[in-house]
């Protein structure tokens, strides 16, 4: 499976058919099936505190070569759960609720990708790993929001980068290149409002703008650091700065506050009152949802074994080429 099966919304779970206690639960499960519970960054903050590991995308990937329980129970959205799949074939891998999409990679299926590759011969395919199984084995080598800039470094031009147009663009700064883009965006991301951006800035004169390449570039032009979701919880860690706005989903607070408990977060406000900087795809996980999951080893991840080998090719190169990248927490602070 490479792509986002399209399934009606799982029942509402009564509350009665599940245990009292679901944190107790899940760990009895855990220990039961000898799963490791995988969750990113973006997960809701009692997801997090009982994972094994929390990461962001290229940690996760990491951490995907190392697993040596039987069962991963990946916290996360689709793609990130067919990349722990693609690394451990063998190993069973399950998800909360198989509708934890991405806006990136629904955006962009694999079909039509391969035909608007045909327009582009000769180029390298850069992939953002937020991309089906699909688009990965279509792909030379896969990225991280983390590691897209030292990737490309070592690339031959022509490139195309796909499928997110706001990292594509945020690397072509930062290395003076320009690539063939799929014009993908982050639905979070991209709907950060500049007015607010600014009002809050205004109203907190002292607060240091941080924000992750995905968002657009006018709003990264109010950012004195930029950084994938790692690099911005250790930034607030390391950092004198007391106060930040934060322009990334809501979810990496949790860390944050965990990491730096006395500095002041202000998320960076969307463009309407909503709670779009929350990924609606992210949240679909619940405590609930996990349990189930290990109890009933169900909804399983499949990728058919000739996606699973092509794909698998794009990340180890990804792995390959950043292995001397240090990632990972701040110092103290549990991963």
């Amino acid at each position: 499976m490479s792509a986002l099966p399209t399934l009606p919304n799982p029942p509402a779970l009564l509350r009665e058919n599940l245990p009292e206690d679901l944190e107790d639960a899940i760990r009895k499960l855990k220990k039961e099936r000898n799963a490791v519970i995988l969750a990113h960054y973006y997960q809701e903050s009692e997801i997090q505190d009982l994972a094994d590991f929390v990461g962001d995308s290229l940690e996760l990937a990491r951490r995907g070569t190392k697993v040596e329980g039987d069962v991963i129970a990946f916290c996360g959205v689709h793609f990130m759960a067919e990349t722990a799949k693609i690394l451990n074939p063998e190993k069973t891998v399950v998800v909360p609720d198989l509708l934890a999409g991405c806006s990136l990679a629904d955006g962009c299926p694999a079909p039509a990708f391969a035909e608007w590759l045909r327009r582009y011969p000769g180029h390298t395919v850069v992939s953002y790993i937020n991309c089906s199984a699909g688009v990965k084995a279509l792909s030379d080598v896969i990225c991280t929001s983390s590691s897209a800039e030292l990737i490309v470094s070592q690339l031959p031009d022509p490139i195309v980068f796909a499928p997110d147009r706001n990292l594509a663009a945020w690397v072509e700064k930062k290395t003076g290149r320009k690539f063939v883009v799929w014009p993908g965006t982050c639905i979070v991301h991209e709907t950060f409002s500049e007015r607010k951006l600014l009002e809050l800035v205004a109203q907190h004169p002292g607060a240091e703008v941080i924000a992750h390449p995905e968002c657009e570039p006018r709003l990264l032009e109010h950012a004195q650091f930029i950084g994938s979701t790692s690099a911005l919880l250790r930034h607030v860690t390391e950092s004198p700065k007391t106060a930040f706005i934060v322009a990334t989903e809501e979810g990496i607070l949790h860390q944050m506050r965990r990491a730096a408990p006395q500095k002041e977060l202000i998320p960076a406000p969307p463009i309407e009152n909503c709670a779009c900087n929350t990924c609606p795809h992210m949240k679909r996980n619940t405590l609930e949802k996990l349990y189930l999951a290990l109890r009933d080893l169900s909804p399983q991840i499949h990728v058919d074994e000739k996606t699973r080998v092509a794909a698998k090719k794009s990340i180890d190169r990804m792995l390959e080429m950043t292995a001397g990248l240090t990632l990972g927490p701040p110092a103290g602070q549990r991963s």
